[in-house]
C-alpha cells in the first residue's frame, strides 16, 4: 500500500472495524503494527483482537516490547501499550514474561504541577494476565500479586483481587489481609474482595464478611450487597439481625434492600411484615420490595399490605415505587 498520511492511515483501520477481514486488511493490520506512532498501534492492536487474528501474534508481542523502550515519548497514556496487552490477552498469550514486564511497568509523565503514572490500567491487566500464564503455581502467583495488592493506583488493585479470586482456597488469607488494611479504601475494590471470599468459603465467609456492616458506610453497603448476592438463609439471618441495630435511614434502606436481593422466600415475607406493622420503616421497605417484584403476585401482595395498613404515606410509597411508569416499565 502507498504511504499514507496519519488522518488516512487512522481512517482505514476505522473503516475495518465490524467487518471480516480479508487477508489485504490483515497485511494491512500487520503494517500498522509496526507504525511508530502509538495511536494507530493501538487502533491496530484493537483490530487484531477483535478478529482473533492468531496469525499476528508475533507482530503484537514486538510491538509491545517496542513501547517500553524511553516509553513516555515512544507511548504517552499508554495508548499502545493498553492495546496490545488486552490483544495478547484475548489471543491467549501465556508468556509469564511478557505480562510480568507489563505488570511491574510504572510511567511518570508531566501534568499539571509535577508528575502521573500512567500505567495503572497496563499493570492490572497483566496482573489479572498471569493467572492463566504457564509455568506459574498458586505459590507463585500469591507472591507475585503481592505488589499490585497494595498498588498506589485502586484499579490495580482491583483486578489483583480479580486475579486472586481466580486462585480458590490458596488466596483466602491474603483476600482476608487486604480487606482488613486500615486507611481508606476503594469500595470497589472491597465489593470484588467480598464477592471472591464468598465465593471460595461459602457461608463460612459471611460471619467475616458481616464485620464490615458495622459502620453503616459506603463499604458497609458493599458488604450487605455481597452478602445478599449469595442467596443464603444464613446471610439473610445476618442482615435481618443488622437491620434491627440500625438507625440511620439511609443505611437502613441499604439493608432492607440487601435482605429483599437475596431474593429468598422468607425475605419476602419479612418486608411484607415490615409493610403490614411497621409505620416507620414501610417506605423504605416498599422501595426495597420495588427492587424485586418482578412479578404479578408479588406486586398484588405488596398492594393488599399498604391497603390494609390504610396509611397515606404508605400509598405515597406504593405510588411512587410501584405504580409510576419507571417502576412498571
Amino acid at each position: 500500500m502507498a504511504q499514507r498520511g496519519f488522518d488516512e492511515q487512522m481512517a482505514a483501520l476505522e473503516a475495518l472495524k465490524g467487518h471480516e477481514l480479508d487477508e489485504a486488511a490483515v497485511g494491512f493490520v500487520k503494517k500498522m503494527l509496526a507504525n511508530r506512532n502509538n495511536f494507530l498501534v493501538a487502533k491496530a492492536a484493537r483490530l487484531a483482537e477483535e478478529n482473533n487474528l492468531q496469525q499476528l501474534m508475533p507482530d503484537l508481542l514486538a510491538a509491545y516490547e517496542r513501547f517500553f523502550v524511553n516509553a513516555e515519548k515512544s507511548d504517552p497514556q499508554c495508548w499502545a501499550k493498553n492495546a496490545l496487552s488486552q490483544a495478547l490477552v484475548k489471543l491467549e498469550c501465556r508468556d509469564k514474561d511478557v505480562f510480568l514486564r507489563g505488570m511491574r511497568h510504572i510511567q511518570m509523565e508531566p501534568v499539571w504541577g509535577g508528575k502521573s503514572d500512567t500505567a495503572g490500567m497496563l499493570r492490572g491487566t497483566c496482573a489479572l494476565a498471569l493467572v492463566t500464564c504457564d509455568g506459574l503455581i498458586a505459590q507463585d502467583l500469591l507472591v507475585l500479586l503481592l505488589d499490585p495488592l497494595t498498588d498506589a493506583d485502586k484499579s490495580v488493585r482491583v483486578e489483583a483481587v480479580r486475579a486472586l479470586a481466580q486462585l480458590g482456597e490458596p488466596a483466602v488469607p491474603l483476600l482476608r489481609m487486604r480487606a482488613l488494611l486500615p486507611g481508606a479504601e476503594a469500595e470497589e475494590m472491597l465489593a470484588v474482595c467480598f464477592a471472591a471470599l464468598l465465593a471460595i468459603e461459602r457461608e463460612d465467609a459471611i460471619p467475616f464478611v458481616a464485620r464490615f456492616l458495622e459502620n453503616g458506610d459506603d463499604v458497609a453497603g458493599e458488604a450487605a450487597f455481597a452478602l445478599a448476592e449469595t442467596h443464603s438463609k444464613a446471610a439473610l439471618d445476618v442482615l435481618v439481625v443488622q437491620q434491627k441495630r440500625v438507625a440511620d435511614p439511609w443505611f437502613m434502606g441499604v439493608v432492607l434492600s440487601a435482605i429483599a436481593l437475596t431474593r429468598l422466600p422468607e425475605a419476602m415475607d419479612f418486608l411484607v411484615e415490615k409493610v403490614e406493622r411497621d409505620e416507620r420503616e414501610a417506605p423504605l421497605a416498599i422501595e426495597a420490595l420495588a427492587r424485586v417484584a418482578s412479578n404479578v403476585e408479588l406486586r398484588a401482595w405488596v398492594e393488599r399490605a399498604v391497603e390494609e395498613n390504610g396509611s397515606p404515606r404508605l400509598k405515597k410509597a406504593w405510588n411512587e415505587h410501584f405504580s409510576s411508569p419507571s417502576a412498571q416499565g
